[in-house]
């Protein structure tokens, strides 16, 4: 029966205190322009009103949702993302047994500023998992020019989001590793396919976006791949210390992984709590060459409310 536990706190203070190796995995979709989940945009984001938030028009009768415009950082803003994801990479390492993974949602504008301390931490960068999806991030014309310069792009359209895949080392051979801490290496797909490093992927599904709605929610379809991948022999704790409305805590449970998440919004902790087991029974159609996901689980949950530091 696969368990999963949500707190509502401080990840870093949870990290903190949690043992050491005693993580199988970490899958995080993080704050990685911060700005964007201060209290100030949160609010503008909820009221629907500018700031760093970019809310999309409507298009054929779709309404899109927000984008979180990262051009706008400051030196300042860098240098305070830089530190802060120095103090999760050491938090994190910490906790993560020998050979467990760490995948880790980013964009390429600001990848760098989560890889580098990552890898200062003592991590080992394995590559990067690449999403090929269309969203509505750049393409744009030079903004109140844009008849003047109508042939000009500022930036390209996004057609990718990577995922930087990193590694704490193993205790001796990958082999070694395996026996003692159940870590190391990357499920297979199948006996036939290994993991690989390209996924397509469709932007999230509005059915998902009606239980979770979460304007950074990723879709089953793919959490579900990337999250059997992180422990390769089917057996672990997977935890996402960036949780948001649950999408992988909720992929874990509809694998029958173990999964901790942790989420300091209090809104966004409401969502996750009651979307979880409904996105974990989500009906996600398989890739070509893909497994097959369970999509009925047994699961058990429970909920701790820490106490809230900002």
């Amino acid at each position: 029966m696969a368990r999963y536990t949500l707190h509502f706190g401080d990840c870093f203070e949870w990290m903190e205190g949690r043992a050491d190796n005693s993580i199988h995995a970490i899958v995080t979709d993080p704050p990685y322009g911060l700005k964007e989940y201060s209290a100030e945009e949160k609010a503008k984001l909820r009221n629907g009103h500018g700031g760093v938030w970019r809310i999309p028009p409507s298009f054929d009768g779709c309404k899109r949702s927000p984008l979180p415009r990262f051009t706008v950082l400051t030196e300042g803003d860098r240098a305070r993302l830089k530190n802060f994801f120095s103090e999760f990479a050491r938090r994190a390492f910490r906790v993560l047994v020998p050979g467990g993974h760490l995948f880790i949602a980013t964009n390429p504008l600001l990848s760098h500023l989560v890889y580098l301390p990552l890898m200062d931490a003592g991590f080992e960068k394995r590559g990067e998992i690449i999403r090929l999806v269309k969203t509505l991030r750049g393409g744009d014309r030079p903004k109140n020019a844009h008849g003047e310069f109508s042939e000009v792009t500022v930036m390209p359209r996004s057609a990718w989001e990577p995922w930087g895949l990193f590694r704490k080392p193993c205790e001796g051979r990958v082999q070694d590793n395996l026996r003692k801490w159940k870590t190391g290496g990357l499920r297979r797909v199948s006996a036939d396919h290994p993991f690989e490093d390209v996924i397509r992927s469709a932007p999230t599904r509005p059915e998902e976006r009606r239980i979770a709605p979460h304007p950074s929610l990723k879709p089953q379809a793919f959490m579900r791949q990337i999250v059997r991948a992180a422990l390769p022999l089917g057996a672990g704790i997977i935890l996402d210390p960036f949780m948001g409305a649950g999408s992988a805590i909720a992929a874990a449970l509809a694998l029958g992984y173990d999964s901790i998440g942790i989420e300091n919004d209090p809104e966004f902790f409401k969502i996750a709590e009651a979307a979880v087991p409904k996105l974990a029974r989500f009906d996600v159609v398989p890739k070509r060459a893909a497994p097959r996901l369970p999509q009925r689980v047994n699961v058990t949950s429970s909920t701790l409310r820490l106490p809230l530091h900002l």
